[in-house]
């Protein structure tokens, strides 16, 4: 009798790896990107939009754009950052004040719509603290603050390992540091944005006589006048940053954003300024790191490591 060999099944084929989705959705623009689960950016796209006189529509246009980038990906779901204030728990993006069409927008259900991911979304500084959690300096840590600086300021506090993100909370631009400072876009005056973020640099450089250019130039020229304002500009971001010690005691803060451009310098001044303002004998002495990641990536960052933490 001749026996036949038995049938060699074909090993199943590998599984494709999931993805993790994020979006940046802030004045005028749409980022979109597929990251790996080690928060490497495998694929990115963008749109724009008109920010002051964008209709909802115009933001579904962009956001379906962008959201072009994730078809093909088998994505374990999309986190959001969103400039202005959000509602996380409905979904919502309430108001962003330079632009008008993105209050009360679904961004949730209308991106879930265009991907069939479950969607999260965040405020932009206050998300990026995850980014630096799963993916940057702050791992290991249970409580530090990611700082936003440039066009946009804010803070992230990961505190005993969960973000501070209170109903109807904001990231720290709007915080008072002088009750008699200049008025804000928020109609307030002295905020911290005012006095802490590229445009605020760019006038007082003006007004120094100096070019208005950015911090890197102003380092970059060797010019002691310009030295002055830079150490000035620092001082003013580390105002709110000590508000946040003084609160929360993070101990560490990541900076992200323009302030990479100042240097050590620039980082020092900043560190300096947070332990003389609050020398507690207990506390662990503040300390200030720089941010590795791209700037365009930081809040794609924030959105993967908002994934993250729900799975």
């Amino acid at each position: 009798m001749r026996l036949v060999p038995a049938a060699v099944p074909r090993p199943a084929a590998p599984a494709a790896p999931r993805r993790l989705g994020a979006v940046e959705l802030v004045p005028g623009r749409v980022r979109a990107a597929v990251l790996s689960v080690a928060g490497r950016v495998l694929d990115r796209a963008e749109a724009s939009y008109d920010a002051a006189g964008a209709t909802p529509a115009d933001i579904d246009a962009a956001l379906a754009g962008a959201a072009g980038v994730f078809a093909g990906h088998d994505l374990q779901g999309i986190g959001v950052a969103a400039a202005g204030l959000v509602d996380p728990g409905a979904g919502l993006i309430l108001e962003v004040n330079d632009v008008p069409a993105l209050h009360g927008y679904p961004v949730t259900e209308r991106l879930g719509a265009l991907t069939g991911a479950g969607v999260r979304v965040e405020h932009r500084a206050r998300l990026q603290v995850l980014g630096d959690r799963w993916f940057g300096a702050g791992r290991g840590r249970r409580t530090f603050a990611s700082v936003s600086t440039g066009e946009v300021l804010g803070v992230g506090v990961l505190y005993d390992g969960e973000v501070m993100a209170p109903p109807g909370g904001r990231s720290g631009a709007h915080m008072t540091v002088s009750a008699s400072g200049e008025r804000c876009t928020c109609g307030a005056r002295g905020c911290w944005k005012t006095v802490a973020t590229t445009g605020w640099l760019r006038a007082r450089a003006r007004a120094a006589g100096l070019p208005a250019v950015g911090l890197d130039a102003l380092v970059g020229s060797g010019d002691p006048l310009a030295g002055q304002v830079v150490d000035e500009y620092a001082h003013n971001l580390a105002l709110g940053l000590v508000n946040v010690q003084q609160l929360f005691a993070p101990g560490l803060f990541i900076l992200h954003g323009e302030a990479r451009e100042g240097g050590e310098r620039f980082r020092t001044v900043v560190e300096e300024r947070l332990r003389e303002a609050v020398a507690f004998t207990e506390a662990e002495q503040p300390r200030v790191l720089v941010g590795t990641a791209a700037v365009d990536d930081v809040a794609l960052l924030g959105g993967a490591g908002l994934v993250l933490s729900h799975l």
